[in-house]
């Protein structure tokens, strides 16, 4: 199962590499039946090396990593083994993955509950979530606070029953016996809150008709 990844060239302050490391071990206890610690460290580290670039919140980049890390060897187990998950795994991608995406996980997480697997990704993700994208949210009883933009990774789409795309192109992989959709939804980013609010309510429109429809299908 295990899955190597190269570190060559990768470059991260002592202080930060004790912590990843520590990450690593918590996760390697969680995971001790399906990966080397060795594999988890380097999925600690690229996940590391992918969110720096973006963060502008360098101190919690490390549990924010942790958090990323764990997601992706989820996706990986599910990936590989789709037969034993009952859950339906939905990915929702834009551009940025600090507006249109977010709220559409936050509206599936809470819509479908324990009978979907629900993420998000940007094509090319900004540093942090829109205020705006935050506040409209909460108006609607969705707290997305803790949530941070995450870059597009093979092994989320690849553990994905659903992709759905808005605004970024041809970002996305296609594999074989997935459901693809792409929603022409006005970006958010930069809008006035009452903008937002329209955008939001779309979402939340589309994403209770895609729930409907994947539950329908795995009947």
């Amino acid at each position: 199962m295990d899955q190597k990844i190269n570190l060559e060239g990768f470059t991260i302050l002592d202080d930060t590499r004790g912590l990843l490391i520590k990450a690593s071990h918590r996760l390697h206890a969680h995971f001790k039946e399906q990966f080397s610690l060795e594999t988890i460290e380097q999925y600690i580290f690229e996940s590391y090396e992918l969110l720096d670039a973006k963060s502008e919140i360098k101190i919690y980049l490390p549990s924010l990593t942790e958090r990323f890390a764990k997601d992706r060897l989820h996706a990986l187990l599910k990936s590989a083994h789709p037969e034993e998950s009952d859950t339906i795994d939905i990915l929702f991608v834009c551009v940025h993955n600090s507006g249109r995406s977010q709220m559409a996980e936050g509206f599936m997480a809470q819509l479908g509950g324990d009978r979907v697997v629900v993420r998000s990704a940007g094509s090319a993700p900004r540093a942090t979530l829109s205020a705006e994208v935050i506040h409209a949210m909460a108006e609607v009883g969705i707290d997305i606070r803790q949530e941070f933009p995450k870059p597009l990774t093979d092994e989320i789409v690849r553990a994905s029953d659903a992709v759905i795309t808005m605004g970024c192109g041809d970002a996305c992989p296609v594999y074989p016996g997935k459901l693809y959709q792409d929603w022409e939804i006005e970006n958010p980013a930069d809008q006035s809150i009452d903008v937002v609010r329209v955008i939001r309510d779309e979402i939340e429109k589309r994403v209770e008709a895609l729930l409907a429809e994947l539950i329908s299908a795995n009947r």
